[in-house]
């Protein structure tokens, strides 16, 4: 044997190569959705965790205006964005006419917006404890991805000059772990079909817009005379956004935030996936444990 004679290393063949990235691709093929499913449950954590945070400001609301619940919204006064009479303490300035949980964030110490305007109502909300990671774009006040249960629990809403149902006390509650107060909402997109439904838009207001009008959320189940969506003629309803594995983020009065299917809180859909009246029930909205009809729009 030559000893200046250097010896070579077997190298891989080229089936052997091909086994090996075939053996890549399918490890691959099995971890993405793995990973996948473990981004959204991360995701998803982050939701529940913002949520919350901000719900603990709901009863300190009530704590510091003798009992009186968050309404969704106070009712316009005469003169709109000129009258400081539509202007709210937000926690690091005047806000005109913001919506119910600018003042949750308030009381934890979370302000909504960098620069809260009198002059407009349609801002985005700057601080993260506010979104939905699940639904990271829908940051506009009007087109949120949380609805509250106002028309059980609070809505300033006015019409014939005679409020929906305000005030209420926080002592009508009869169960305070059954009771929603709010959730990730589809908005007015509910009303359609799932087919029919369109991509969210930050300052729009389509109907069939994901997340249109998404700061209300209706009770699963309404009537002829009960408020509806937007508050408009012909508005369709609103109703939870099942944004997690068909689930939806669901906060309660006791400060409990879990994920629920729609069903468990009484929704219907119809075979295209509309939420619909139908065998549906209030139960959980209501306050009181039982299936009651939402208040009744004055002179509707």
């Amino acid at each position: 044997m030559n000893p200046a004679k250097k010896s070579r290393g077997r190298g891989f063949t080229l089936i052997e190569l091909l086994v090996v990235i075939a053996i890549i691709g399918i490890l691959a093929v099995m971890l993405l959705p793995v990973l996948a499913r473990a981004k959204t449950k991360g995701k998803a954590a982050i939701c529940i965790s913002n949520f919350r945070n901000l719900s603990h400001g709901w009863h300190m609301f009530a704590d510091e205006n003798d009992d009186l619940m968050l309404p969704g919204r106070f009712a316009k006064e005469s003169g709109g964005k000129s009258n400081p009479k539509n202007w709210y303490e937000v926690g690091n300035g005047m806000k005109y006419r913001p919506r119910w949980v600018a003042y949750m964030g308030m009381h934890v110490g979370a302000n909504a917006f960098k620069e809260p305007l009198t002059t407009s109502d349609r801002q985005d909300y700057d601080n993260p404890v506010y979104l939905n990671p699940l639904r990271p774009t829908w940051k506009d006040e009007r087109n949120y991805a949380f609805g509250y249960n106002h028309q059980f629990l609070g809505n300033g809403r006015k019409s014939n000059g005679q409020f929906h149902n305000f005030p209420v006390w926080r002592a009508s509650i009869v169960n305070f772990t059954s009771t929603v107060l709010g959730a990730t909402c589809l908005g007015t997109a509910a009303g359609f079909a799932e087919k029919d439904r369109t991509s969210y838009e930050n300052s729009g207001k389509k109907y069939s817009s994901l997340g249109n009008h998404g700061w209300t959320l209706d009770p699963p189940r309404l009537t002829a005379r009960s408020d509806i969506g937007t508050g408009d003629a012909g508005s369709p309803r609103t109703a939870v956004d099942a944004c997690y594995n068909g689930r939806a983020i669901v906060g309660f009065l006791d400060g409990a935030v879990v994920a629920k299917f729609p069903k468990e809180l009484g929704y219907v859909t119809d075979a295209f996936g509309k939420f619909v009246n139908a065998g549906a029930s209030n139960r959980h909205f209501s306050g009181e444990d039982r299936d009651l009809d939402p208040p009744v729009v004055p002179g509707k």
